[in-house]
């Protein structure tokens, strides 16, 4: 998708022209995929502007840092005022944020610890990434060829720029075949997630994920939907599947920052159909939270102004 250029981006603690967000060629992470990043998103509502679970993304991002030892120069506090700052500079009141942490330049090679640590955030105006009309109808996806990586040969917990080649491998198999979206397998061959996105499947009236260990990062939309099953008394289980599983499912659906809550109307030409109830269900009831319209959730919430 192509993105809208705005007039600031915030890098190493500065607000800087859009035009004048820069790096060297021989910046490392250019190099070898030497980054942490996330996605988030603001939101515009009747009360005002606010990022969605501004302060648990940023978590992860420096949970990612650490697992790649990088020394972040700035704390989580300073991280979320910084975004805040970057969306009122730039008089957005809904966007796409791309929080970022990349070795930078003045090393190369495969020894990256020597490398500066830089830090940016950015901002633009950005649509569903599925589109308005698989959020109400569903997608068509297919399962790739392309196995998600597993925990000892890159670690899934983190979301690391290089790691992403492997999504981008599955996206594009998947659209040129004439799909919207990929399911990855692990590298044991079980259901891990999609492309960029966390997969639930529905059976029984019972809701099931992935655990961690099929190679699943752990998504912030995707806990949302743990707590929304949670508190609507849906059972939720995190458990190992296979293809069929997703085959046979009465209902299925993806999560995440940029997709939101996806149904899955079909998987590798099997018919799974519309949008079922408790699809339906956990979709309005996200879609109320992120509106500003559920009290119950508001801690959710980080208002910008």
């Amino acid at each position: 998708m192509p993105i809208t250029e705005v007039s600031k981006i915030w890098m190493n603690g500065e607000l800087v022209d859009w035009a004048d967000a820069k790096v060297h060629l021989l910046t490392h992470a250019l190099h070898y995929g030497s980054g942490v990043f996330e996605g988030i998103r603001a939101y515009d509502t009747k009360k005002g502007t606010h990022v969605y679970r501004l302060t648990d993304h940023i978590d992860r991002l420096l949970r990612s840092a650490k697992i790649y030892l990088m020394d972040v120069p700035f704390s989580a506090d300073e991280l979320v005022q910084a975004t805040k700052d970057v969306i009122n500079a730039n008089e957005l009141e809904s966007c796409y944020i791309r929080p970022i942490i990349y070795r930078g330049y003045g090393e190369m090679g495969l020894f990256p610890l020597l490398a500066p640590v830089d830090v940016a955030i950015a901002v633009w105006p950005w649509g569903t990434y599925l589109g308005d009309d698989g959020i109400k109808h569903g997608i068509r996806a297919k399962i790739s060829s392309f196995r998600r990586f597993g925990p000892n040969s890159m670690p899934p917990a983190a979301k690391a720029t290089g790691q992403y080649i492997n999504s981008s491998l599955a996206k594009v198999e998947a659209v040129k075949s004439g799909y919207e979206e990929a399911i990855l397998l692990d590298d044991q061959g079980n259901l891990s997630e999609g492309s960029g996105e966390n997969l639930f499947v529905v059976r029984n009236g019972v809701v099931a994920t992935p655990p961690t260990a099929c190679d699943v990062l752990e998504g912030i939309t995707a806990d949302t939907v743990d707590a929304i099953c949670r508190d609507e008394g849906i059972r939720l289980e995190r458990r190992v599947m296979v293809r069929s599983d997703l085959y046979v499912a009465e209902e299925a659906f993806l999560t995440g920052t940029a997709a939101e809550i996806v149904p899955l109307r079909e998987v590798d030409d099997r018919v799974i159909g519309e949008p079922g109830p408790i699809t339906r269900r956990i979709q309005d009831i996200f879609y109320s939270i992120i509106k500003g319209e559920n009290d119950k959730y508001g801690h959710y919430l980080e208002w910008v102004k």
